[in-house]
């Protein structure tokens, strides 16, 4: 009969440290897998957010402006799409022969692309020019009002027209400085993921 208990003890003491050992080896991969998601998290929070440039490759440099319409429109918010962004003026001859073709750019959609017309609103004479341009012109396409040129200045605006094609991943894939005409936005376009 001792033989006997002592059998059971033995065996419920294994037992015992087979289940603790098991249990110990549970708890110590749920507190590794809870710490490595710690830190995952803590690296994504202290992860430097990359700078953006104007060059080729770089991703471009966010900004925020108003439609004619009143709406804000951020560039940030085009990201998953292919982006064609044009400064220009009323006052600009170059400007005028390349908006027709960037209009049709944007009716035909051979690939789509969002233009946003940046307007260089402090040169010009007034608002109500820009409405008379789009109008006659007839642009469906967003115009953004650069009223104190802040956004040309990010973007080191020198002369107009000058654009800047922006692939889907909110990189910058080229950039005109000087009018387009529409066989050349049409290629860039295709060219951009």
């Amino acid at each position: 009969m001792k033989k006997i208990i002592l059998g059971v003890i033995i065996t419920a003491m294994v037992g015992w440290a087979v289940y603790d050992l098991l249990l110990s080896d549970r708890e110590s991969a749920e507190e590794a897998e809870i710490a490595n998601t710690e830190t995952e998290l803590a690296d994504t929070e202290t992860a430097p957010v990359e700078a953006s440039g104007l060059a080729v490759g770089d991703l471009a440099p966010d900004f925020e402006l108003m439609t004619m319409d009143g709406e804000t429109v951020r560039l940030s918010d085009y990201r998953g799409q292919r982006v064609f962004v044009n400064f220009w003026a009323t006052w600009c001859p170059p400007c005028r022969a390349e908006m027709p073709d960037m209009q049709k750019l944007y009716e035909q959609q051979e690939v789509p692309v969002e233009i946003l017309a940046v307007n260089l609103t402090a040169s010009e004479k007034s608002e109500e020019n820009v409405a008379e341009f789009v109008e006659d012109f007839g642009l469906s396409f967003p115009i953004l009002m650069d009223t104190n040129s802040e956004t040309a200045t990010k973007y080191k605006v020198k002369a107009v027209p000058a654009s800047y094609m922006i692939d889907s991943t909110g990189r910058i894939a080229f950039v005109a400085p000087g009018a387009m005409n529409l066989e050349f936005m049409s290629q860039e376009v295709r060219k951009m993921k």
